[in-house]
C-alpha cells in the first residue's frame, strides 16, 4: 500500500475487498452476514475492519436472519449492508421485499456464482440478473448494480449506498466469482473527492404528527430512527402514509404506483454506463461485470484491424437503462450481448432496439469464464466468416 497523488492510498486487492474499501466509504455502520462462496472475504473483512471504526459486525444463523437484521439495523439510523452469493440471495428474497415494501434504505451484495441450487460453487456465472430483478414477489421496482474493474467496484459501492439512502430502498449489488476474486489496483480516494449522500432525517418535531410514507415534492421520504422521537408503524403490508395497514384500493393503487415511480421514473437519473468506441460504431458490443473485460479485449483487437467494433458498458442492470440501450444501438449493423448466462439481459435488449432481429447473444453458461475467443466465434458466424 502507497499514497497516491490525490491524497488517498493505492492498494492492490480483491474485488471482494474493493466492496469492503467502499462500503466504508460510504459509511456503512452495521454488517450482517453468513459465509459463502465466493463472497466470504467481505464477511471476514468486515469483521475486521468495521468494529475498529466503531461499526458493528455480526454473523447470522443463515441469509434469512442476516437480511432482516440489516432492516432492523437501517430502521433505527444506521447504514446497513449484508453480502452472499446465489443460495443466499434466494433466501434473503422475502425480507427483501419487506424492505421494499416498508422503503427501507440497506445494500445487498450478490456475488454471482454457477446454478441454479449448489451449482458450481466456486465458479462464474452471471445467472442472477432476472433474480435480482424479480426474486421477490410482487409488482416492484428494484435497483441493481455492477462493475467490471476494481476501481468502478469502489465507485459503484459507494453510489449502491447513495441510491438506497436517496430513493430509500434495498439496492442489489450484483458483482460475480471473477469480479470478486480477481486481484488489481485500487486508488482510495481522499475523503472529499467521492460524493457520499447521508440519509434525510426528519424535521417535524416531536409530538407533532409524522408522516414516515408521504413523500417531498422532490420524492425523498425524511427518515426517523425507529425508536427515537417519533411512534410510526412499519408493515410489509399495504400500509397509509401513517404506515398503518390498509386494504384500501385507493392507497393501495397509490402506493403501488409510489414503490415503483419513485426508481423507474428515474432511470435515466439511476443509469450508470461506460461507452468504448461508440461514436463510429458498426458493431456494438453490450456486456456488464466480468465478461465486459472480454468484451473490450476484443472491441480494442478488432479496432487494431480496423474494423469499427464498440462497446457499452451497463454497471446499471435495472432499471433497465433501456433509452441508452436504444440510442446507442440505433444504426448499428449488429448488436451482441456478452454474458454468462442463457440469455437474460440478451432479452432486454432485443425489446429496447428498434430492429431487434439484429440483436444476437454471445454467452457461455458452463462455469468458465467467456473469453475474446468465445466472443470472437460468435462474432465471426454473425459476419458469415466461419467460426
Amino acid at each position: 500500500m502507497k499514497k497516491s497523488g490525490g491524497g488517498g492510498t493505492t492498494k492492490f486487492i480483491q474485488g471482494n475487498e474493493a466492496v469492503v474499501e467502499g462500503a466504508l466509504y460510504a459509511g456503512v455502520s452495521f454488517y450482517a452476514g453468513y459465509p459463502i462462496t465466493p463472497s466470504t472475504e467481505i464477511a471476514e473483512l468486515m469483521t475486521e475492519r468495521l468494529p475498529a471504526q466503531g461499526g458493528k459486525c455480526i454473523q447470522m444463523e443463515d441469509e434469512l436472519a442476516s437480511m432482516c437484521a440489516i432492516i432492523g439495523a437501517a430502521l433505527t439510523g444506521s447504514k446497513a449492508m449484508t453480502a452472499t452469493s446465489g443460495p443466499g440471495f434466494s433466501l434473503m428474497q422475502e425480507a427483501i421485499g419487506f424492505a421494499v415494501m416498508a422503503e427501507i434504505p440497506c445494500v445487498v451484495v450478490n456475488v454471482q456464482r454457477s446454478g441454479p441450487s449448489t451449482g458450481l460453487p466456486t465458479k462464474v456465472a452471471q445467472a442472477d440478473v432476472m433474480q435480482a430483478r424479480w426474486g421477490t414477489h410482487g409488482d416492484h421496482a428494484i435497483i441493481a448494480l455492477t462493475a467490471s474493474n476494481l476501481q468502478d467496484v469502489f465507485r459503484v459501492t459507494i453510489e449502491a449506498f447513495n441510491m438506497a439512502e436517496t430513493y430509500r430502498t434495498p439496492v442489489v449489488l450484483l458483482l460475480d466469482e471473477v469480479v470478486g476474486h480477481m486481484r488489481e489496483k485500487l486508488v482510495l480516494p481522499g475523503r472529499s473527492e467521492c460524493e457520499v449522500i447521508d440519509r434525510l432525517i426528519t424535521n417535524v418535531p416531536a409530538g407533532i404528527d409524522y408522516h414516515p410514507y408521504l413523500a417531498r415534492e422532490d420524492g425523498r421520504l425524511p427518515m426517523s430512527d425507529f425508536g427515537g422521537v417519533h411512534r410510526y408503524n412499519v408493515t410489509g403490508l399495504m400500509h397509509d402514509m401513517w404506515g398503518f395497514p390498509s386494504s384500501d384500493p385507493t392507497v393501495t393503487y397509490n402506493l403501488m404506483h409510489h414503490l415503483v415511480d419513485k426508481i423507474e421514473s428515474r432511470s435515466f437519473e439511476i443509469a450508470r454506463y461506460r461507452e468504448f468506441f461508440t461514436e463510429d460504431a458498426e458493431m456494438l458490443l453490450i456486456s456488464y461485470g466480468s465478461s465486459a473485460r472480454s468484451s473490450l479485449q476484443v472491441v480494442e483487437n478488432r479496432r487494431d484491424r480496423g474494423s469499427k467494433a464498440g462497446l457499452l458498458e451497463l454497471n446499471t442492470l435495472w432499471p433497465f437503462p433501456e433509452d441508452v440501450v436504444r440510442r446507442l444501438s440505433t444504426g448499428k449493423e449488429h448488436v451482441v450481448v456478452v454474458e454468462m448466462n442463457m440469455g437474460q439481459l440478451y432479452q432486454e435488449v432485443k425489446k429496447s432496439v428498434p430492429n431487434p432481429e439484429r440483436v444476437y447473444l454471445a454467452n457461455r453458461f458452463d462455469g468458465v469464464f467467456i473469453s475474446h475467443y468465445d466472443i470472437e466465434k460468435v462474432l465471426n458466424v454473425i459476419q458469415g466468416k466461419g467460426v
